[in-house]
């Protein structure tokens, strides 16, 4: 197998002043980096890792025939248009998380009824969620299908409700025609965790209706996904190979490439050591050009890291994670507890200001 070389933004520093030409901007937002490490891999491995200061960045990126990706290092990622809402994509934003299943794995059976769901996710964006994410069919590990007449049933008078008050909703679907009803509810952003593998007309779907799609990385069914999860080689760059994939067949299915985000997808066919390794190694993933969501929200590696905690007790790991997202260049995190994330968001957002403050 012939060698194949990624770009790993990395040496953050917390201001770019006095650094002319030793710095750069990442992805358009709060983050300057001071080096690229050059991971080569080769028959399934690390062959060879170099760092390169970014002095040398660009034409080493040239060099190795990695010109594009060292442009989507440092090019802005343009704002997401959601119905009337504009989503910014130069710093960090919340999505919220509504699930009108009575069994996901954190909140499952929480609503007595789509109006409860609805002011859930109402109360979710006035504590600052950008984005309010409305799902209707479990993904956890095992979770079984649900027919799509019973998921549109479950999801359109949420997304209805929301979208009528000028939210921004996304529908949390794999299903074409469950992306169709949403979509015509107000709904004007799909989140498919199948990343358009499912169902054979979803891409057409979105490609029609123009809106922004979020392509999560994931391995196996939910059945079936952590039933011993393997890869060839390291996680991190299997996960970006297979997203840049999934990418180009967005786009030869007529998505703009500038309507794609890209989910690493914790949790979905990963063991904790593969989360960790994804969101240590998050910035590589900036180099496909797309925004970057992250779920890491209760997922069961902070159970896992801190003896066996609870769902409900995994609110102090769940920022953690994201505050570890921010710091990797991740524009939009998708989680259920949106007043805390939002709360940490602003300190984190507060230190980067006061860094970028000239002395």
């Amino acid at each position: 197998m012939p060698e194949r070389h990624y770009l790993r933004p990395t040496g953050f520093v917390d201001a770019p002043f006095g650094l002319d030409g030793k710095v750069a901007r990442l992805a358009g937002g709060l983050l300057w980096f001071s080096a690229i490490e050059i991971v080569t891999m080769a028959d399934d491995r690390v062959a060879r890792l170099e760092l390169v200061p970014i002095s040398d960045a660009e034409a080493a990126a040239e060099r190795l025939g990695l010109a594009s990706t060292w442009r989507n290092l440092v090019a802005p990622r343009a704002a997401l248009t959601l119905g009337s809402r504009t989503v910014r994509l130069d710093q960090p934003q919340v999505v919220g998380i509504v699930n009108a299943t009575p069994d996901s794995f954190s909140d499952g059976g929480r609503f007595a009824g789509a109006g409860e769901a609805a002011e859930a996710g109402h109360v979710m964006a006035s504590s600052g969620a950008a984005i309010v994410d409305v799902g209707g069919e479990s993904t956890r590990p095992g979770a079984k299908p649900v027919w799509e007449g019973d998921e549109i049933e479950r999801v359109v008078p949420i997304v209805r409700s929301l979208a009528a008050t000028g939210n921004a909703v996304s529908i949390d679907t794999h299903k074409a025609s469950v992306m169709e009803a949403a979509l015509a509810a107000g709904a004007a952003m799909v989140n498919d965790v199948s990343a358009l593998t499912f169902d054979p007309r979803a891409a057409e779907v979105v490609a029609t209706a123009g809106c922004p799609i979020v392509l999560m990385h994931h391995l196996g069914t939910p059945e079936t996904m952590q039933a011993a999860p393997r890869y060839d080689g390291p996680v991190l760059f299997a996960v970006y190979d297979w997203l840049e994939a999934r990418i180009e067949a967005a786009e030869a299915a007529g998505i703009a490439r500038d309507k794609i985000i890209v989910d690493p997808g914790i949790g979905f066919g990963k063991t904790v050591q593969h989360n960790l390794q994804l969101l240590n190694g998050l910035a590589l993933l900036h180099g496909l050009g797309c925004p970057i969501m992250v779920g890491a929200s209760r997922k069961r590696m902070i159970g896992a890291l801190s003896g066996e905690a609870g769902v409900d007790e995994r609110l102090a790991g769940s920022i953690a994670l994201a505050v570890k997202g921010m710091d990797q260049g991740a524009q939009l995190h998708r989680v259920h507890d949106v007043p805390e994330t939002v709360q940490a968001l602003r300190v984190w957002r507060g230190l980067r200001d006061a860094a970028l403050a000239p002395l």
